[in-house]
Formats: structure tokens, sequence, C-alpha cells
């Protein structure tokens, strides 16, 4: 079992998946970032990988992938600085040796937490998609999100890739899209379904009253994956407005603006998601 159904099957509700942009705020603020999120209590973490051409993505996290871009972050590095976080240690600032197995759960005192990829077909397909796959497995990598990536050829060219490096794929559903495509995407996805609250950019607000019509709807059909619902999620009130109908959250805008001039990953870290789930 991979470590994000592993998640949910311990944890099916209240699930706070946070979102970073690799290479942000720092080029090596990666590792940094992924331990300050794991102590702090979020349940899945989400590497954007940065592009020139961000589709989905409003005007903050475009501006932290510009800023990783000038950092210099690229796939390669993004892999470099992952290299060996599996076996980081939460025990007195110290590293231990813990045997890295990807997609499973590890032993107490490592890493434990899913940990995806988010990012756009382009850059996967210049990097190799296979090589990509096989390179994210290998750093211990749980799953994959790429909302370029046509269900058609991912079906039919990219879905035994991503199983064969026993990755799990998100795809992204939003209030427009008709039912039987809904299905489709459940049925192709594993892990979680990405459920966008509204068809805009990410961080913009929202009418939740409307959302919470669409959540409902949702619910309704029994998918087969749980639900995590992102844009425009920021804080304590939005988080758990959605949580009644889904099985949690991404928020990540919100979060990259904390961040933003912070000395202090750690504190500003630790004092958003408390914000958010105490």
């Amino acid at each position: 079992m991979s470590r994000i159904k592993e998640l949910f099957k311990k944890k099916p509700e209240r699930v706070l998946n946070v979102y970073c942009t690799a290479g942000y705020p720092k080029l090596n603020s990666t590792i940094e970032v992924i331990k300050a999120l794991h102590s702090a209590g979020a349940d899945i973490i989400e590497l954007g990988m940065p592009y020139s051409d961000p589709l989905a993505d409003g005007p903050v996290i475009q501006t932290s992938g510009k800023k990783a871009l000038q950092n210099g972050m690229t796939i390669t590095k993004l892999f470099d600085q992952l290299q060996d976080f599996r076996m980081l240690s939460f025990r007195n600032g110290s590293n231990i040796h813990i045997e890295n197995v990807p997609n499973t759960p590890l032993a107490d005192g490592g890493l434990h937490v899913p940990v995806i990829l988010m990012g756009y077909l382009n850059p996967l397909l210049q990097y190799g998609f296979e090589k990509f796959c096989e390179k994210a497995f290998e750093v211990g990598i749980d799953g994959l999100i790429i909302p370029d990536l046509p269900v058609y050829e991912f079906e039919h060219e990219y879905k035994s890739i991503v199983e064969k490096y026993n990755l799990d794929f998100i795809f992204l559903v939003t209030p427009e899209t008709p039912e039987e495509r809904i299905k489709k995407l459940d049925s192709l996805s594993s892990g979680f379904l990405y459920a966008v609250s509204s068809s805009s950019l990410t961080g913009s607000e929202k009418d939740f009253l409307t959302i919470d019509t669409y959540l409902k709807r949702l619910q309704a059909m029994n998918l087969k994956n749980p639900l995590l619902v992102g844009f425009g999620i920021k804080d304590k009130a939005s988080f758990e407005a959605v949580c009644k109908h889904a099985n949690g959250a991404i928020i990540g805008s919100a979060y990259i603006n904390a961040l933003e001039n912070s000395t202090d990953i750690e504190t500003v870290t630790k004092n958003f998601l408390d914000g958010i789930l105490k």
C-alpha cells in the first residue's frame, strides 16, 4: 500500500496537503521547507516544479516559480536535493540512517509523510518521462500531479510508466466537469482526486456557498478516491468549510505568502499551520 493510501486509511478526514514551490524562497530551501511542514503537522507535502508557463497557477505561485527559476532550480537539481530526504531525522536535529524503501511507510524517526510532485508536461518530456518517474521512485516520491497531461495520452501512453514506478497519479476536476468525465478521471486517478474549487487560478477569492453545493454533488457520486479541495483555501475557516464534504484540502498561495521574505522557515511554518489546525 502506498503512503498516500495508507494516510487516508488511517486519517480519512481533515487531511492537509501543503504546497510550496521547490527552490523557493531560496534555491536550497526545499529540504528546510519539507522538514518544517513535516514537523508542523502537514499530512501531505506537495512540491511544485517551477515552469515558465504555469497555466493553472495564480500570481503568487507564478511569482514563486519565477523566483525559483531565477534561483537556478531545475528538475535535476530538485532530485539532487531530494536524494536522501526520506532519511531525515527529527530527533535532536541530527540525521540518522533509515533504509529508504520507496512508497512504503518508514520506521519511526524518518520523514514518513507522502510527498508529491506537481508540474507541467513539457519539462518532464524534455527530461524524459520514464527517466523522471524512475528517479521520482528512487528518491521516495509518492505521486504526481500534471494538470496539462491529457486524459487520452495518460491512459494510452503514460499510465503504464507511472504504474511501473509505483507512483500515484492525481487528476483534477472542476465544478464544470461533466459527471461522466469525473467518473472517468476518478477511475484513472489513484491516491486522491483533486477537486478544484472553481474554474479560476490558484489563490483567488471563492464563494464557499457555491463550493459547498459542488462538493455535496461530488460526495454523492461515491467516487473511488478520497477528495482533496484546492484553489482558494487559505485559513482555518476555509479549511473547515471544505472539510465538511471532502477528506481535506490543499493550501498553496497562502503558505507561499507566509514564506515570502522569511528568515525563519521553521517558525513561520509552525505558526501558519497552527493557525489552520488548532
